[in-house]
């Protein structure tokens, strides 16, 4: 379930990301208590608290006193708008200079990029 590619709190808050993004945890929705968290992937709860902890931070998850952990009402927008910032950083930066290194022209890419898109009817 979790790999050594970086800390295991780390990935539980991009699992939980990734749940958001993809409509499966919706706004204002409970997430899993910490305790439950725990007990079901068999980790210590404070690595758990830290990962709901960090996604508090990040505004992600809010807290209700007494009930429980749930997903912000922006939280969908704030991870898109985060992860937008750093597609292009991320991803399409390599992907030019990877490009340049193997000397594809910027027009092939394009191309692609727009037979990709068109492909999936957008």
């Amino acid at each position: 379930m979790f790999d050594d590619r970086s800390p295991i709190y780390r990935q539980i808050a991009e699992r939980i990301e990734a749940d958001v993004l993809n409509g499966t945890l919706r706004a204002d929705e409970q997430v899993m208590s910490t305790t439950r968290y725990a007990a079901f992937h068999r980790i210590n709860p404070a690595t758990v608290a830290k990962a709901f902890q960090q996604l508090v931070d990040e505004g992600v998850l809010y807290k209700r006193r007494g009930i429980g952990m749930f997903v912000s009402p922006d939280a969908p927008e704030t991870l898109r708008e985060r992860r937008r910032k750093s597609f292009f950083t991320d991803v399409v930066d390599p992907m030019i200079a990877r490009a340049r290194t193997l000397g594809i022209p910027a027009a092939d890419l394009v191309a692609r990029i727009n037979e990709t898109f068109d492909g999936e009817g957008r």
